[in-house]
């Protein structure tokens, strides 16, 4: 007789966020101590790369690559390396070394503030990735210039989400739904009798509305959005997703999501694509593959907003695709019943600020 297909699910605060994994197998424990050994991973990775603890791997560089060439563990040099090539393939949209405007701007330890230009322009002499020289034979790094930082803020997370399912195609488990809160998630396989996993993307005006609906199997989706960090000053709300070039928030972009088959890609492109805006991201994906991008940017009256979708060769074959509009109104009213019952039973729904996955 075969074995029932179980559920589990877990949330874990780490990274300043809270992880969620789903899985579905046929025995509970088995899933339960793989669980476990996702969440020590991620615990382990934010040991090393945050800017938080001054014991971190990353916080060690950040103090002495300016005088000395440090050597680095070889899957934190990847990362390093794949954050380097981000910000160089993205023209700077995306810096690794933005960490020091964040901290000018209040969002280090969430409390904002609007610094004086002359505080940006002395703030931005400190950021910029071509100060950041890694050495691949010797997997080394080094700066050129005292005071540069790197922050893993806006890739981490999705790194964390990749080596989450690692694990779990490693120990056999082939469905699954891993997010790192407001940052990005990973779908792995299927629900069972499912053709995806079904994720109700938040109306930017509105997190108990839904703006799309998709479905996910084995990828990956990320979202930025103005709505996840920010302050107000007077009647100016300033975000947290800032220009590198300038140092100042990015305006007249509410969100961006980006479909992609890597977690930690799809992180570090939506920050990327919300600073680049729509044109110079549709130049983007005119040289890279399996790419998919979702802009929702303002309309000049009331809480309204318009669409732009963007496609790279070898989207179509990616594992995401929206629904009929029919399947769309369904897909979007299913959240709300969802968000009752897990109150009531704790049921098969994960939610975020923005987005909804069951």
């Amino acid at each position: 007789m075969r074995a029932a297909i179980t559920r589990y699910e877990a949330a874990h605060l780490a990274m300043g966020t809270e992880f969620t994994l789903v899985a579905y197998g046929d025995d509970p424990q088995y899933l339960t101590a793989v669980g476990n050994e996702v969440f020590e991973e991620i615990d382990r990775l934010e040991g090393q790369m945050s800017i938080y603890k001054p014991k971190s791997e990353l916080s060690v560089i950040n103090r002495t690559a300016a005088s000395r060439s440090v050597c680095v563990e070889p899957k934190l040099f990847e990362l390093l390396v794949n954050a380097v090539d981000h910000s160089h393939s993205t023209g700077g949209a995306f810096d690794v070394t933005a960490g020091p405007l964040m901290k000018a701007w209040g969002f280090f330890r969430g409390k904002g503030r609007v610094p004086a230009n002359s505080e940006i322009a002395q703030v931005l002499r400190r950021v910029g990735y071509r100060h950041v020289h890694l050495n691949r034979a010797e997997r080394t790094i080094r700066f050129d210039m005292e005071g540069l930082e790197l922050d893993l803020g806006a890739i981490g997370k999705g790194y964390a989400v990749d080596r989450a399912v690692d694990i779990l195609r490693r120990y056999g488990v082939t469905r699954a739904l891993v997010s790192s809160g407001t940052s990005s998630l990973y779908a792995l396989g299927a629900p069972p009798g499912a053709c995806g996993w079904s994720i109700s993307l938040r109306n930017p005006y509105d997190s108990e509305k839904a703006a799309n609906v998709i479905y996910l199997r084995n990828c990956s989706l990320s979202t930025s959005g103005d709505y996840e960090k920010f302050f107000k000053v007077g009647a100016k709300t300033y975000a947290h997703i800032l220009n590198p070039s300038t140092g100042k928030p990015v305006e007249n972009v509410l969100a961006v999501i980006v479909l992609v088959p890597s977690a930690c890609d799809a992180d570090a492109l939506s920050t990327a694509f919300y600073v680049m805006g729509v044109e110079r991201s549709r130049e983007y994906l005119a040289t890279h593959r399996d790419l998919t991008a979702l802009f929702y940017l303002p309309l000049r009256r009331g809480q309204r907003f318009r669409r732009v979708m963007l496609h790279s060769a070898g989207s179509n074959a990616m594992g995401a695709f929206f629904p009929t509009s029919t399947d769309r109104k369904r897909g979007a009213t299913r959240a709300e019943p969802a968000r009752i019952r897990r109150r009531a039973s704790s049921s098969c729904h994960i939610s975020g600020n923005w987005a909804t996955a069951h």
